[in-house]
């Protein structure tokens, strides 16, 4: 996915290799953003699977990519199942990568990695949502791993290791504390946010964040000058979904002066 910015539209040109393929263009902010949905027919993958989703964002264009459902680890005795994201967003230009819950079934091998490379004033709002198992379905994570892997390039790297049978991991008061569901929002710059911005940034998360209900934790850091990072976890994916897009409505309010509507496919 090539975004490019002419005569104040961003437009969007594309290629694929397999089932994975975007739909039409979309704009409901007007001309100046492109929203598009990424599809795999599929529905998930499985060991020996390999999805590759490459996106470059020109100078001064702004793209907003989702998906229409979840992406899903299914169980594979043989080999990893992988999905790699790729991202350089270019000077002055922005990127939201909003992807609906990635699903890890019992039994699988996953790769879950992004990856972020953000020029001198280009500035991305990214999130991962990551639910283990099915726990409404009766369907609990209990064998298999999930590799983690999102990273701003140069900047920022965050790394995990999912194991079902981990039982301190998954159940202990210093891991997941017997959540099922993790997610993460970065909101993050190819340069250094001034202070009022940053400030701006925790603050309107952490006003949303003491609000939330019983059973989730989340907080919000800066752990370098150009990123702000959002954690959560929570027993089901309903509430930390909730939370990341009001946190990402208030930050595209605050830091972009832009609206906060949610793209269309969320709501089909």
């Amino acid at each position: 996915m090539d975004y490019a910015h002419q005569d104040g539209r961003t437009m969007v040109h594309h290629q694929h290799q397999g089932p994975l393929r975007i739909l039409q263009s979309l704009y409901p902010e007007g001309d100046a953003v492109c929203h598009n949905v990424l599809v795999h027919p599929p529905g998930g993958l499985v060991g020996g699977d390999v999805m590759e989703i490459d996106v470059h964002v020109q100078p001064q264009a702004h793209g907003l990519i989702t998906t229409p459902g979840a992406t899903r680890f299914y169980r594979s005795d043989k080999g990893l199942a992988t999905q790699h994201v790729h991202a350089r967003v270019a000077v002055h230009a922005r990127l939201e990568w909003l992807p609906l819950e990635t699903i890890a079934y019992s039994g699988c091998h996953g790769v879950n990695q992004a990856v972020f490379e953000l020029a001198p004033g280009a500035e991305l709002m990214a999130w991962d949502i990551t639910a283990l198992g099915l726990p409404n379905a009766n369907q609990p994570f209990e064998r298999g791993q999930l590799q983690q892997h999102l990273e701003i390039k140069d900047v920022w790297l965050e790394r995990g290791l999912i194991d079902a049978q981990d039982t301190r991991l998954m159940d202990g008061p210093l891991g997941l504390a017997k959540h099922r569901c993790m997610a993460t929002l970065v909101f993050a710059c190819g340069t250094d946010l001034s202070r009022e911005r940053r400030d701006m940034a925790l603050s309107l998360a952490r006003a949303l964040t003491e609000l939330t209900p019983a059973g989730l934790m989340a907080g919000v850091t800066s752990p370098h000058p150009r990123v702000v990072v959002l954690r959560t976890l929570s027993p089901l994916v309903e509430p930390a979904q909730s939370l990341l897009r009001g946190v990402w409505s208030a930050w595209r309010q605050g830091l972009w002066a832009m609206p906060a509507g949610l793209p269309r496919i969320w709501s089909m």
